[in-house]
């Protein structure tokens, strides 16, 4: 299996909900460090995963949907806590719609597998995986 990681990262604010959470059910920061895998059994006939520019493009596009913003405040996650597996998940499914979409290009389309892991801080990271 082939693989190939583009990186990025977002600011955000949150609160959680539940004792659980302890203090973090104030409002918080975090600042995310974002791998995304993309994976492929063959390279392309150009010798390549996926387009490195146009899978850093639409990363980024998908974080800048939440980058300085306060997740508590997003309508599509009321009554959610936007913990970072939950935030894997959601940016898992928007680049699995992207490359759907036709947005990261032909050599995208031989994706077969992808991972989002999210770093937050230095010693703690969560990740989504699956295939597409």
């Amino acid at each position: 299996m082939y693989r190939l990681c583009v990186r990025d990262h977002f600011m955000i604010a949150h609160s959680f909900n539940g004792e659980i959470f302890g203090p973090a059910q104030r409002t918080h920061g975090a600042t995310y460090v974002v791998d995304v895998v993309f994976q492929r059994p063959e390279l392309d006939q150009d010798g390549l995963v996926i387009d490195i520019g146009l899978a850093s493009e639409t990363l980024k596009e998908v974080l800048a949907d939440y980058n300085y913003r306060n997740l508590d405040e997003v309508s599509e996650f009321a009554g959610k806590n936007t913990t970072t597996e939950f935030m894997a998940k959601v940016i898992f499914d928007q680049l699995a719609a992207a490359i759907s979409a036709g947005k990261m290009g032909t050599t995208a389309q031989g994706i077969t597998h992808m991972e989002i892991k999210l770093h937050e801080s230095h010693v703690a990271w969560a990740s989504y995986e699956g295939a597409l």
